[in-house]
């Protein structure tokens, strides 16, 4: 994900990467040579060097809380890759931090920032659509992570349900009610015995459209994410990721997500996925997990 908003940003006028800590050699020196950046062995060392007017976290997970607390007392704005954490206290945390330090802290949940679904979001805050009955969101991966990723991602729902569940809400203006979440029994790696490769959440919500989630990690062709609505006034379907056109519209939002958080940690409103947004999501992940645990 790292290399993907270096993709994305390395031509953009707004906002521009121009320090990596990474502390693979290997890693730090491709993004050096081919993005033009400084490269760190340490963030330590990163923010020590200055020069940076904000920090954008893309590390396992697992490890989010620790770092927004060093960016947090470095006084820097912080754009934090989903999750925030692997679990909603894990976020309070991070909330906590930020807040005490005076800092901003945006979360990268980017489909907020891809066109179909905020004309969608339009649509249905206008009425276009009636009364909303349900939404289908769905996150087909081309392939499973690694071994070495899943074991630190929290899963399935945490890893992946947490965009369904952010989009979900957002779309809809609407809190999850009630979840229930199922998942095939198949695992195709066998060190990851706790994860499965599939997995369906159906959700009520406080406005009274249901939400169906569906999360996989075996979509010939590549990446896909889709959304399917239908109202008492209207259907509409989007396939806005879409493996024949590659990582477009993926990059694209992430440099309106970029020029959004310029403007928030500028004093400007947040228009991207607030941390309250992301103790929601993760809340949700958490309950289906919890779930999918009491029926092992």
């Amino acid at each position: 994900m790292g290399r993907t908003h270096l993709r994305a940003l390395a031509e953009n006028g707004t906002v521009r990467i121009v320090a990596v800590a990474e502390p693979v050699n290997s890693l730090r020196d491709e993004a050096v040579s081919s993005f033009e950046v400084t490269g760190f062995a340490t963030l330590e060392d990163m923010l020590s060097a200055g020069d940076i007017d904000g920090v954008l976290i893309v590390t396992p997970s697992d490890t989010h809380v620790d770092v927004i607390a060093l960016v947090a007392s470095a006084g820097l704005p912080i754009l934090c890759e989903k999750p925030c954490g692997v679990t909603a206290d894990d976020t309070r945390r991070a909330q906590a931090l930020v807040r005490d330090a005076g800092v901003a802290l945006q979360i990268g949940y980017w489909r907020r920032f891809v066109p179909e679904l905020q004309a969608l979001r339009e649509g249905i805050g206008n009425g276009d659509f009636g009364d909303v009955l349900t939404v289908s969101c769905l996150q087909w991966d081309g392939e499973p992570p690694s071994a070495a990723f899943r074991a630190r991602s929290g899963g399935i729902f945490i890893d992946m349900g947490v965009h369904e569940f952010d989009q979900a809400r957002w779309l809809t203006g609407g809190d999850f009610s009630a979840l229930s979440a199922y998942a095939s029994p198949i695992i195709t790696d066998d060190d990851c015995d706790d994860d499965p490769d599939s997995a369906q959440v159906l959700a009520a919500t406080s406005t009274g459209a249901t939400v169906l989630v569906s999360l996989g990690r075996h979509y010939a062709g590549g990446d896909m994410a889709s959304v399917e609505l239908f109202g008492t006034k209207g259907h509409t379907s989007s396939v806005f990721l879409n493996p024949d056109d590659g990582e477009r519209a993926q990059l694209q939002a992430l440099v309106r997500q970029a020029a959004a958080f310029a403007e928030f940690a500028g004093g400007g409103t947040c228009r991207g996925a607030t941390v309250d947004d992301a103790i929601a999501a993760l809340e949700a992940a958490g309950r289906c997990a919890d779930q999918l645990a009491r029926k092992r």
